[in-house]
Order: structure tokens, then C-alpha cells, then sequence
């Protein structure tokens, strides 16, 4: 088996953060493309080259050092990305599979039409006209959201009635890498939660799925996952990880594919959004499963066989800590007490809102891992 030893990231978020963490354990190197140097993961990374993953000659020379490339986010250019794969470079999870985590208008014409997956209602609307047209045939309110650039709620609008449809029509529709950008109306989908499943594929197609997550969302943004989801049989399990097994199948995922569900009211799942990269609502893993998705998403790049995802305990809460108190030292210390609790922070400046940590919480007792890990991303928050 082919190893690569040297696994380049591109972006400097805390995903490549944790990601650098799991690659010690596997003994591979590491280099990193982020976008200065102050960023999370450069704090700690050794190997870090700052500069601009939109441009085309700072990404080749950073490619040109590296055996894999992976990413922290989804926004590096479509078309840069084919042209590293030209030079025989493994890029995962691949620009073929990739472009359908980038581009939501992709996204819904092939899982939702061509491979006919559970999804929404939909259509591009190129104006408010059309988008006003849309949401008069489905019934009011309605979702438009822009085809790429999107993340924590940015990019995403709740349309209540035909007077609002201007609004996402009002800002840019470039972004800065070039790429077109488009508005799509979606189906306003009545969700009782929403969940989430993460599997992890080797370029062999050899894949393993992870408990299916309950993920609590507040303005947009992740604030609490809860592991398995509760209520959820056996029989359902299986029947979610394997949609996401067949989907990283079908795109020809290499490294991790999260889906991110809705659940509609009489138990149907429909997908939302795709990300194939770690992600948010797999964290709970580091403390919670024997293989974190960090870890499995390196063996997958790297070409090393995939690691046993499976839960350690009954239940797993992981909550982000948004913003929080200027002496994270005596927090840490304070909700350190508590033996089954972890604390994970990403070496990001302070700001209210922001992501800038998580603490994980597990056991057998649900109502009681749930509430440790609320208390606890509360105090670190200084609520």
C-alpha cells in the first residue's frame, strides 16, 4: 500500500487544527497553507506557508511539496483543483466529488435528480421574479440560498412572502475566487430536528459510518450535537448511515462526507447540505468514538485503512463554546473537575459568537451527559 507521508491542508481553521493533532498518533507529516499566521492551526503546525488559496501559483508551490492535499473548507476553485489533478497529485476528496459539497445547485441536481435521493423541493431563480414564482407554487415561507460561499447561516435567507424576494438579490453574487454564483429556492422543509451522518471512504471504496447524530442549529450555527441521535431504532441507523455510504459512493468521496438531514414530522429524512472535510457535528468522536473523523479522514487521504468508528459509551454531548470568559485557565480548570468531561479550545482570539471551542461530555445516563456538557459550554461562555 502506497502511503502518502506528507498531507497538505489547505485553510487554517481549527478543522486542521484537530486534524494535526490525529496525525501524530499516525506519524505522518504535515504541511499547511493558511491564511496568516496567526490563524488556529498555525499556532501549532510546524510546516506553515501563508498566502492565498485563490491564487493558482500559491497553491501549485504549496501542492508541489506535498503527497495529498486535503482541506480545512470547501472554497479553494474548482478549476485549480483539476489542474493539480492533472499532475497526478491525489487531491481528496477530489474536485469531481468536492464540487457538490461547493456548489449547492450541483448538489440538488444530482443527489435529488439523478440519483433521485431524498431532497427537497428546488430550483435556481436568476431574479426575484423567479424566486417570487417559486415560492408562490410551493407555499410561503420558502429558503433561497447562494449556490457557493455559504457557511453558518451566511448566505441564507428565510423568505416569508412574496414582498422579501429581493433580498438575497441585493448583495454580490461573486466571490472572490471567480466562481459564478447563483440563488436557489428550496422547499421550506416543516423539520422536527435535524441530524447528521458522517462515513469516511478510502480511495479503495473500502467506507465506515458513524452513529447518526441529533444536531441542535441556533441562528444558523451548530450549538449541541448529541450522539447516537435519540429515538432513533437500529433498523433507522442503519438505514441513514447507508444513504451516507451510498452518496460517498456515488460522488467518489475520498475522506469524509458529512450529510446533514432534516427530519420531517413523519419521520422521513430529506438532505440538506453535504460537507467533505471533518465537520462540526463529528467532534463529539475525538473523545467519543475509537476513531475520531479527524483521524479516519487522515488514514483516508493518506491511504491507510480506515479505523473503527464506533461509540465508547452509551451517549456522547458535544456543545460549542461560542465566545466565552477572558481566563479560559481558571474555566478550564473549574469544569475540569468533572472526569467524564473534555474541553477542546482552538486557540482563537475571543469574540462573542464565535467558535472558539467545545467541550464533549459521555455516559450512560442521556439526560445527564446532556446536561454536563450545557453546563459546562455555560460557564466557559460566562453565562
Amino acid at each position: 500500500m502506497n502511503v502518502a507521508h506528507t498531507v497538505g491542508i489547505i485553510g487554517g481553521g481549527q478543522l486542521a487544527r484537530m486534524m494535526y493533532q490525529a496525525s501524530i498518533g499516525l506519524d505522518l507529516n504535515i504541511a499547511l497553507l493558511a491564511e496568516g499566521p496567526d490563524v488556529s492551526a498555525a499556532r501549532v503546525v510546524h510546516d506553515v506557508t501563508v498566502g492565498d488559496y485563490t491564487e493558482a501559483q500559491v497553491v501549485k508551490d504549496f501542492a508541489a511539496t506535498v503527497d495529498a492535499l486535503t482541506f480545512d473548507h470547501e472554497h479553494v476553485p474548482t478549476r485549480l483543483l483539476e489542474e493539480l489533478e492533472v499532475t497526478g497529485l491525489a487531491v481528496r476528496p477530489g474536485s469531481g466529488a468536492l464540487v457538490y459539497a461547493q456548489d449547492k445547485a450541483l448538489m440538488r441536481a444530482k443527489l435529488g435528480g439523478e440519483l433521485g435521493l431524498p431532497s427537497p423541493r428546488w430550483r435556481i431563480c436568476p431574479d426575484a421574479e423567479a424566486l417570487r414564482a417559486f415560492g408562490n407554487e410551493t407555499g410561503w415561507p420558502i429558503i433561497a440560498k447562494e449556490s457557493r460561499g455559504g457557511y453558518d447561516g451566511h448566505g441564507v435567507w428565510r423568505i416569508d412572502g412574496p414582498d422579501d424576494c429581493g433580498e438575497p438579490f441585493q448583495e454580490s453574487l461573486e466571490v472572490s475566487a471567480g466562481e459564478r454564483v447563483e440563488i436557489i429556492g428550496e422547499e421550506f422543509v416543516d423539520f422536527t430536528r435535524e441530524l447528521s451522518v458522517i462515513v469516511a471512504r478510502t480511495p479503495e471504496g473500502e467506507c465506515v459510518s458513524y452513529p447518526v447524530s441529533e444536531t441542535v442549529q441556533e441562528h444558523g450555527i451548530c450549538v449541541e450535537t448529541t450522539t447516537p441521535a435519540p429515538g432513533i431504532g437500529p433498523d433507522r441507523q442503519d438505514e441513514i448511515q447507508r444513504l451516507g455510504r451510498d452518496i460517498a459512493s456515488a460522488l467518489g468521496v475520498v475522506g469524509l462526507l458529512a450529510v446533514e438531514l432534516m427530519e420531517r414530522r413523519d419521520g422521513e429524512v430529506v438532505i440538506n447540505e453535504l460537507a467533505m472535510r471533518p465537520h462540526n457535528t463529528g467532534h463529539w468522536s475525538i473523545d467519543g468514538a475509537v476513531t475520531s473523523q479527524f483521524e479516519n479522514h487522515l488514514r483516508a487521504v493518506s491511504g491507510l485503512p480506515l479505523g473503527d468508528p464506533t461509540a465508547r459509551q452509551p451517549w456522547c454531548t458535544m456543545r460549542n463554546v461560542l465566545g466565552g470568559r477572558p481566563d479560559l485557565t481558571a474555566g478550564i480548570a473549574h469544569v475540569g473537575r468533572d472526569g467524564g468531561l473534555k474541553v477542546h479550545f482552538y486557540g482563537k482570539t475571543m469574540r462573542p459568537g464565535r467558535k472558539v471551542g467545545h467541550v464533549t461530555s459521555y455516559g450512560s445516563d442521556l439526560a445527564d451527559v446532556q446536561a454536563r456538557a450545557r453546563s459546562a459550554a455555560a460557564y466557559l461562555m460566562n453565562e
